[in-house]
């Protein structure tokens, strides 16, 4: 662990909070001190400075491509196969519905109900929005493999489970959904910059995902597609936005996709939320996602013995088997909302996902096993103790 640890663990590139813990990168990852500046410097010597001359001056059409292939590296993808811009929502719309146009022949989407929710609402909409008879098959992520039938159009799942961190098998699901004819999307959302992916040998054909967690990227920072290279210059986009245009500014009236995984953007690049994942990928350089996902095994490892050994009252929600579980680990508690308030007063910030789920995060860049056993030992202040049971704790927010 500590070896691993020494590797990439780099707390002093971020900006957190004197005494915090924070175990919730896996919602919104912290600033990387590098941001400030490179935004300010971009709102002021770029957009002040140069005003609209800066989308030739300081490159800002290209952001979305030169972004995108930072993220690649990141998950296993080819240079030039993704590209950066708009929301994960629009990222699954425009993903699943050239998938369908791929299989006209066929009509159900399978996904599993460990998938985000957004997810499933954006296949919901398409379905009705087209009107063609398409159905959305949701099952347990364990019958994911055995329910990839002929007549499966598109699978679509995400890798990591966002409540409990079970794991998807990448390349084996895909290999089962190409040998049905199914085409393969997948949602990337909690595992880029938190465990190691080879889309590229996988073989699926798309992927999406935001940078707002694990990449810190900030709060709504711009998400993510890819498209396998092969396929990139035959997708067909239902969103044919003005800069998926071959020529954006030839002003045609009629749509003529840009080739490769350029027609897939829709809309004006956000610069300054481009900028600032930018500069927060520069913590990335030099690490090994493979020292990453070790020392992320053993700092969940760490936690769940300690947690286990000090609070029996809360109960494992995540795979046990570290190699089918991402980076995070899930405790259920009948008093789970009320325990996350309490400790998050007590600066060790995780976080709620219902009905009875406390969610901890862990990246190695910047949690080290003293920030781990620090955390733990607080819990069993909170749980022992009942903390909790106080009434501002069991006030819902809005955001849990």
């Amino acid at each position: 662990m500590k070896d691993h640890a020494m590797t990439v663990l780099r707390k002093h590139m971020f900006d957190l909070p004197d005494g915090m813990i924070y175990l919730d990168g896996n919602s919104l990852g912290p600033l990387p001190r590098a941001v400030p500046d490179r935004v300010a410097q971009a709102m002021t010597g770029q957009w002040g400075a140069h005003l609209i001359k800066g989308w030739n001056l300081d490159g800002w059409m290209a952001q979305p491509s030169r972004v995108g292939d930072l993220v690649g590296r990141l998950i296993g993808a080819q240079a030039g196969s993704v590209v950066m811009g708009d929301t994960l929502s629009i990222k699954v719309y425009q993903a699943l519905s050239a998938a369908l146009q791929m299989r006209p022949e066929r009509r159900v989407i399978l996904s599993d109900n460990g998938n985000f929710p957004t997810d499933l609402y954006m296949a919901e909409g398409l379905i009705r929005q087209l009107g063609h008879g398409h159905g959305l098959r949701v099952v347990d992520p364990e019958a994911v493999a055995d329910a990839i039938a002929d007549d499966v159009a598109v699978v679509m799942l995400t890798q990591v489970d966002y409540r409990t961190g079970r794991m998807h098998d990448m390349k084996a699901i895909t290999e089962r959904a190409h040998k049905a004819g199914a085409v393969m999307i997948w949602d990337l959302a909690h595992s880029a910059g938190a465990v190691p992916v080879d889309l590229a040998g996988s073989g699926a054909e798309f992927a999406v995902g935001c940078t707002y967690k694990y990449l810190n990227g900030g709060p709504g920072a711009p998400a993510f597609i890819y498209v396998r290279p092969d396929l990139a210059d035959q997708v067909e986009p239902a969103l044919a936005g003005w800069l998926g245009h071959e020529a954006p500014f030839a002003f045609d009236l009629a749509y003529r996709p840009a080739p490769g995984v350029e027609r897939m953007r829709v809309g004006t690049p956000p610069v300054l939320q481009l900028t600032a994942l930018e500069a927060a990928l520069e913590v990335w350089e030099g690490v090994d996602m493979a020292d990453l996902r070790a020392a992320s095994v053993a700092l969940c490892e760490t936690f769940i013995a300690e947690v286990e050994a000090r609070c029996p009252s809360l109960t494992l929600a995540s795979p046990r088997d570290p190699a089918q579980r991402g980076s995070q680990v899930s405790f259920r508690s009948e008093h789970g909302y009320a325990a996350m308030q309490a400790l998050i007063a007590r600066d060790v910030i995780g976080d709620f996902r219902a009905p009875d789920i406390m969610r901890f995060g862990f990246t190695p860049l910047y949690v080290s096993e003293g920030d781990v056993r620090a955390a733990a030992k607080i819990i069993e202040e909170v749980i022992d103790g009942r903390l909790w049971d106080r009434p501002e704790y069991m006030a819902r927010q809005r955001v849990t």
